[in-house]
Formats: structure tokens, C-alpha cells, sequence
């Protein structure tokens, strides 16, 4: 499967984006992927942002982010989404979306998941 991640920009600290990710290929595979959404900022080791369960039922945040973003999934249209608001200075980096066709349970490793997007970049100025 194909992972193409978009919606990235620039936004002004407390603004709101929302980044999509579609998934091409084996999209009827889609479905039964856990996905999840990471992020790399300068100088910094990447990190885990959310994640969702194939069904949509369950989803995981960082602590950084929790409470701001959300990670809704539509498998009618092979898409991932993070829904980003209150966005601060600190949230600028670049963000991957990710699918794990194996897991169980979703989970914040990266190792586990074994298709990877392009970045998609944000960048929140104060």
C-alpha cells in the first residue's frame, strides 16, 4: 500500500489544520491497518503523535497532544486524517503518516509499522 500525506502549512500559534493521508494500492487491505501519525522536528528524534485502530474504535495520543488533536479515519475513502487545533510553536515539525498491517492492538512503535508517507510539513509560528 501507498501512503501520500497532504494539507501541511504554515498557521499561526492557536490556529487549526488538518492533515489527510490516502492510502492507494492495496486499499482493501486498508481497512484492517491500524495507522498511525508521527513527527520529526528539527534537531529532534521522531516521535509519535496518534494513532487509530483498524476499526476506528479505539485511538492513542501523546501527552503533548492530547486533548488538541484527534485522528479520525474514513475507510470509505481509504483516508486517515489528524485533526490538529490549538496549535503551538512547538507542534512545527514534519509529520508522516503510518500503517501497520500486523499489530493487534495499535501501539506508539514505530518499528511496527511498516508503510510509511511522504512528510507533510507544518509549521506554526508564535
Amino acid at each position: 500500500v501507498q501512503l501520500q500525506a497532504s494539507g501541511g502549512g504554515l498557521v499561526q500559534a492557536g490556529g487549526s489544520l488538518r492533515l489527510s493521508c490516502a492510502a492507494s494500492g492495496r486499499t482493501r487491505a486498508f481497512t484492517t491497518y491500524n495507522m498511525g501519525w508521527f513527527r520529526r522536528a528539527p534537531g529532534k528524534e521522531r516521535e509519535f503523535v496518534a494513532a487509530i485502530v483498524w476499526s476506528g474504535g479505539t485511538t492513542n495520543y501523546a501527552d503533548s497532544v492530547k486533548d488538541r488533536f484527534t485522528i479520525p479515519r474514513d475507510n470509505a475513502k481509504n483516508t486517515v486524517y489528524l485533526q490538529m487545533n490549538s496549535l503551538k510553536p512547538e507542534d512545527t515539525a514534519v509529520y508522516y503518516c503510518a500503517a501497520d498491517p500486523t499489530s493487534a492492538w495499535i501501539t506508539p512503535e514505530a518499528l511496527s509499522y511498516d508503510y510509511w508517507g511522504n512528510g507533510t510539513q507544518v509549521t506554526v509560528s508564535s
